[in-house]
């Protein structure tokens, strides 16, 4: 683990460093409309305090160390201190995780509002730069895919993926590891097979993007969605077969150089994203890390313990620490559902 302060400026090093012996990423990125749908759940009021006390206790956490290489943060989270008067970035740093920003600028419409393309690339040279100065060593840009009977387009997916590639090389240029996050979403009732074609197709596209731009790979980390059935489907694919078809994805797809996969949870329930993920780093024959950068399925528990009471902030804490020890292991082919008790 890094020392207390210790600040990498390579970022071959950085990247490899946040995916390292099994360590993840915390996803606490979430828009103020998204997390304050969280804190509706709770019945809590979003304010920008509450969600500063919330997303404080997170990154207190006594379980970020040592299983949290990286913290992904919004843009009002970055610029916040935490209660004593330490920055968040401060507190992030303190437990030897990378402090990282979204820049994307949320979704476009296109295609009749079926399907939609990332916007964000006007004046990101400059956020890159400010973000890079408020102690950000990583970014995070997400393209969504829509799988339906006629869709992805091939006109959605390059469109996607030439403004991730543009993204990364911007954010390499500012000095910050790019994730790339290709998204194929959970939501309809396709296939695993219809998830496999969408998800071949939008990789290829990306590394194809990635490397006619000049975008260093060993400085990169890509954020995928795993092969699953769609959330709709009554008969879904077990753990094994989406373990399997995602690997057989990834391995077509994905080059050796890359440092590391850190997959989304994409709509999963906490227990299948570590189990999916467990099952796949145990079969192996692949030589990047492949780890976790989830979101809910990191949170959800401590959000449901926590409740917007301080009093509960330990046993909120303990929660994420849990789930941050099961991902960990998962991303080493460790876990096993007696663990969970």
């Amino acid at each position: 683990m890094r020392e207390k302060g210790e600040e990498m400026e390579n970022i071959e090093d950085i990247a490899s460093y946040i995916v390292s012996d099994g360590k993840g990423i915390l996803a606490a990125d979430e828009s103020n409309p998204t997390c304050t749908k969280r804190f509706d759940s709770i019945g809590v009021e979003s304010t920008e305090d509450k969600r500063r006390e919330y997303r404080e206790m997170l990154f207190r956490s006594e379980g970020m160390k040592g299983n949290i290489g990286g913290v992904i943060l919004f843009d009002e989270t970055i610029r916040q201190d935490a209660e004593d008067g330490t920055s968040l970035v401060e507190v992030i740093r303190n437990q030897g995780a990378v402090p990282g920003i979204k820049v994307d600028k949320g979704l476009e419409v296109i295609n009749d509002q079926e399907e939609t393309v990332t916007k964000g690339l006007e004046g990101l040279n400059e956020r890159c730069s400010e973000y890079y100065s408020l102690g950000a060593r990583f970014t995070k840009w997400r393209a969504v895919i829509k799988i339906g009977n006629t869709i992805p387009s091939k006109e959605c997916i390059n469109r996607n993926m030439e403004a991730l590639a543009e993204y990364a090389l911007i954010a390499q240029a500012n000095g910050m590891v790019p994730i790339v996050e290709p998204e194929v979403l959970m939501d309809g009732d396709h296939s695993i097979d219809q998830c496999y074609e969408a998800s071949s197709r939008s990789l290829d596209a990306l590394f194809s993007m990635l490397t006619s731009k000049g975008v260093n790979i060993k400085g990169t980390i890509l954020k995928p969605n795993m092969i699953t059935s769609g959330s709709n489907v009554t008969s879904k694919a077990n753990i094994d077969e989406v373990a399997s078809m995602t690997l057989k994805c990834l391995k077509s797809h994905v080059p050796d150089e890359l440092p590391g996969v850190a997959f989304l949870s994409g709509g999963q329930s906490d227990l299948d994203a570590t189990a999916h993920l467990n099952a796949m780093n145990k079969k192996g024959g692949f030589k990047w890390a492949l780890c976790f950068s989830y979101g809910r399925a990191l949170q959800q528990p401590a959000l449901k313990v926590w409740l917007g009471d301080n009093k509960n902030s330990s046993l909120a804490q303990a929660a994420l620490s849990h789930r941050a020890l099961m991902n960990r292991l998962a991303s080493q082919g460790r876990w096993e559902q007696g663990l969970e008790s």
